[in-house]
């Protein structure tokens, strides 16, 4: 049984035998995985999170996200206006209510509520991924959706056009048709066959 004692002896009696030694490796770095693609999505809300909470911190003083009320999200959405692109006409302008004004005019360029609206379900969903709970979410406050629905409507009648809330229609099949009264399908004529 000395033949299976011989494992690794050429090494320590300085054997002739070529051995495969692994060479040393250079020092490479090893980069960080490549964390995943974001969707468009979770990117806006990300740099939404992020926008949101450096609007906090520059406030004086300061104010952490768990302090944050309706009232700091309202002044955000706010101080948002000055980076709209749509214009809404006030109450004196010529052009209030009309859908394709002929001119221009003065009036303030403000978010549309359409963007405003995703912002704040955005926010809404960062805030709790980012360890708020939902019971405390200050997004999901009715002094938000309120400050949205004004600004639908105002905006809607500033241009002239009234929102209307579409509503998802069934789809039919019209070959098929079910009587009411005795649940068979076919034609529903009250006149007798």
């Amino acid at each position: 049984m000395a033949s299976t004692s011989n494992k690794g002896k050429g090494i320590a009696e300085g054997s002739s035998q070529p051995q495969s030694q692994p060479q040393p490796q250079p020092y490479q770095p090893q980069s960080p995985p490549n964390p995943p693609v974001l969707s468009r999505y979770e990117s806006q809300k990300r740099r939404d999170w992020n926008t949101f909470c450096q609007y906090l911190r520059n406030q004086q003083p300061p104010v952490h996200i768990s302090q944050c009320g309706s009232n700091h999200i309202l002044d955000f959405l706010q101080y948002l206006d000055q980076f709209g692109k749509t214009k809404v006409h006030i109450h004196g302008c010529v052009f209030f209510g009309q859908v394709e004004p002929a001119g221009q005019c003065n009036c303030p360029l403000k978010q549309a509520w359409g963007s405003l609206d995703a912002l704040i379900g955005r926010l809404r969903a960062a805030f709790e991924e980012n360890g708020g709970l939902p019971e405390r979410n200050p997004f999901a406050g009715g002094g938000i959706r309120v400050f949205l629905r004004e600004v639908r409507d105002s905006q809607a009648k500033a241009r002239g056009v009234p929102y209307k809330k579409r509503k998802k229609r069934k789809k039919r099949n019209p070959m098929k048709s079910h009587d009411a009264e005795d649940g068979t399908t076919g034609s529903s004529s009250n006149l007798p066959s």
